[in-house]
């Protein structure tokens, strides 16, 4: 398999960063190539490495990279909170794709935040050399994320519920009982491969070693945002997402059915796939998961 790893450099203002990728495959096969964009915001792409299954069932050339501030790219630990805004993270993915030489031609898929950044950026940009947008497990706006994963919290006992809020209202998210609570909630509700794969450990991981970008857009509680991406919508534009497109989700996720429904109802060109469990379908049905991105990758 051909793998290849670099950086590439992002200028913002007076100061040049570098932005770290890999490559799975060939960029001059003749392939369209597919690049994923990964969640967070401020987790590493670790966790979708298994997105080379992309390229070894298909001989699609798959391009991963860690956005700024995470990883293996430019740790930016001193940057203000409105630092890191969601035009930051597409004018990184604008210039990876003009260093890399695939912005005329490529595919994107995105993940968690990652789908969200790139409902942003396809609505607000559309890219000319975009061809087929892939939305995994992705809400449209974040107050319907945060309505979705409340909803699900009333589902537990009053007293898990009770105890999980007064710990996110004092801000003692490092006690042990509130993180126990949040990985029983998690364990349900974002992967219930259990244990969890040691690629979505370690990129739960990289958050924890730096937080910086994710403090700045979500905030540390769990069930209430306090960053930048509080009042975050694409909504109002989605309309403007011309390319094919396709929306993921499964039942027991915060991007459950009515929080994508915006997607499915807005963009023009749109196919929905729906998984069987929580919000990473590559871990819990890998199978039909990567047939129906490559189905649809593939399309005519």
């Amino acid at each position: 398999m051909n793998n290849s790893t670099g950086t590439v450099d992002f200028k913002v203002g007076e100061e040049t960063y570098q932005t770290w990728y890999k490559i799975v495959g060939d960029l001059k096969s003749g392939k369209r190539p597919l690049v994923t964009l990964h969640g967070g915001p401020g987790m590493s792409h670790i966790y979708m490495i298994s997105h080379t299954e992309i390229y070894a069932l298909y001989g699609i050339p798959v391009i991963f990279y860690d956005q700024l501030g995470i990883g293996n790219s430019t740790h930016l630990r001193h940057k203000p909170a409105e630092f890191w805004t969601p035009e930051l993270f597409m004018d990184e993915l604008d210039n990876l794709l003009a260093q890399l030489g695939v912005e005329s031609d490529f595919d994107l898929l995105g993940h968690s935040w990652g789908g969200m950044l790139a409902a942003d950026y396809v609505s607000q940009r559309q890219p000319p050399g975009l061809r087929r947008l892939v939305i995994s497990s992705s809400p449209p706006s974040n107050p319907l994320w945060e309505e979705s994963m409340r909803g699900y919290l009333e589902g537990f006992p009053v007293e898990f519920k009770e105890m999980v809020l007064k710990h996110e209202k004092e801000a003692t998210f490092e006690s042990p009982e509130y993180r126990a609570a949040i990985q029983v909630f998690l364990n349900k509700h974002t992967c219930q491969t259990v244990p969890w794969p040691e690629e979505l450990v370690a990129s739960f991981d990289s958050v924890e070693e730096d937080p910086t970008v994710s403090n700045a857009m979500l905030g540390p509680a769990q069930f209430h945002t306090t960053g930048s991406l509080r009042t975050w919508s694409v909504i109002d534009r989605l309309h403007r997402i011309s390319c094919p497109t396709l929306v993921t989700n499964g039942p027991e996720e915060g991007a459950q059915d009515y929080v994508v429904a915006p997607f499915i109802e807005k963009i023009p060109k749109v196919k929905w796939v729906r998984f069987a469990k929580s919000h990473i379908a590559f871990f819990e049905d890998r199978e039909y998961y990567f047939k129906a991105i490559g189905d649809f990758l593939r399309a005519d």
